[in-house]
């Protein structure tokens, strides 16, 4: 009797607050039998998210242009299969650390820690996005929620200690919340039982002209950012926090994402375009805006807020063609980008960056708000 007068009370309560608890459905299984489930999210303007168990992965993002056109404005599959068998992070949350970590090494409390080095740029090995198996390749739970009148799933995870390397078992959560005000909410919480690194991020694709429909060269890139931390030929900051004045780094005021990314630049030869962490100008911690995004064919904008000190943007410079997207094209190079919220590259090998250790009795929160509009 409690437990029916429970969800009645739920239902009721469901209603008065204007928003349908979101439906899971099933989306396939993973080739060891595991179920994956798809949460379909949608708010009073016609946005609708939908996000699956497996990786935490955004499928898609279906917003409307200034005529009111709804499109997809995010990169990736239609089946499960096809996430599984090769993708490069396309809307995952990555971790339990998200960006590289060099020679795939880190010393924590005296200790030295070998992780898997599943990447290679210029040659030199390091660990990237959690490592061979990371958050993006596993099978989250998922529970579908409503809070504040608005659609949310709350995806966790148990991270057992030694997995990938990783010392201690971390228990994560993940919630997506959809708002009126056409706001993605992401809000992350982590516990470990042992110290730990963890810096973890949502890596979908953008394309605000729609997936699948050309470059997105001719984006408008505004960042709240003065400096940048340059990397060495392997993609691994050096240390320095760089100021981006007069050089091709410099988004403190509006700038097309092709106007400079075949610079003659040393950083921009290195990552072959962008794919460099900014350091934000907010670094206390608190939800501020990090970048503002806009399409002028679509009138559509993006705007990124976080609490996070440093973005990693990133233009798709590996996607070559070889990818065959949702809409059956191929996505080309630089056919997306990447606004990548977190602590900065190889933060536990760099003594003077923000840490990323998280030690017993702590939690690690943090927030991330993508905010969209036409004009």
């Amino acid at each position: 009797m409690k437990k029916q007068t429970a969800l009645i009370a739920l239902a009721l309560s469901t209603i008065a607050m204007g928003a349908e608890m979101p439906k899971a459905e099933p989306f396939g299984k993973t080739p060891d039998g595991k179920e994956v489930q798809v949460f379909t999210l949608t708010n009073k303007n016609g946005i609708k998210l939908r996000a699956m168990t497996y990786g935490a992965i955004v499928l898609s993002l279906e917003t409307p242009d200034k005529q009111g056109k709804t499109a997809d404005i995010v990169l990736g599959y239609n089946t499960l299969a096809e996430y599984i068998k090769d993708t490069p992070y396309f809307g995952a949350i990555v971790g339990r650390y998200g960006n590289r970590i060099a020679n795939g090494k880190f010393k924590l409390d005296g200790k030295e820690y070998q992780l898997a080095t599943n990447n290679e740029p210029g040659g030199i090995k390091c660990s990237l996005h959690g490592g061979l198996k990371g958050f993006d390749k596993v099978v989250w739970r998922g529970e579908a929620l409503v809070k504040d009148g608005f659609q949310g799933v709350k995806f966790s995870y148990t991270s057992k200690d030694g997995e990938e390397g990783y010392p201690g078992t971390l228990d994560v959560s993940v919630t997506y919340l959809l708002t009126d005000e056409n706001e993605w909410r992401i809000d992350y919480v982590a516990t470990a039982d042992q110290a730990t690194p963890v810096n973890l991020t949502q890596h979908s694709y953008f394309n605000l002209k729609g997936e699948g429909n050309g470059d997105i060269l001719d984006h408008e890139m505004t960042f709240k950012a003065s400096k940048f931390t340059p990397v060495t030929v392997g993609l691994i900051p050096t240390g320095e926090l760089r100021a981006v004045t007069k050089t091709p780094f410099d988004f403190t005021s509006a700038h097309k994402i092709g106007e400079r990314v075949n610079a003659e630049d040393e950083q921009i030869k290195f990552g072959g375009g962008y794919d460099h962490n900014w350091v934000l100008d907010n670094q206390s911690g608190t939800l501020a805006l990090a970048a503002t995004v806009h399409e002028p064919t679509t009138g559509r904008w993006l705007e990124v807020h976080t609490t996070e000190p440093g973005l990693q943007f990133y233009c798709g410079n590996f996607l070559d063609g070889k990818l065959l997207g949702k809409s059956g094209k191929p996505y080309q190079f630089r056919n997306g980008f990447c606004l990548e919220t977190q602590h900065y590259p190889d933060s536990p090998n760099q003594a003077t960056f923000p840490s990323t250790i998280l030690r017993p009795g702590k939690s690690w929160n943090s927030t991330t708000v993508y905010r969209f509009g036409t004009k």
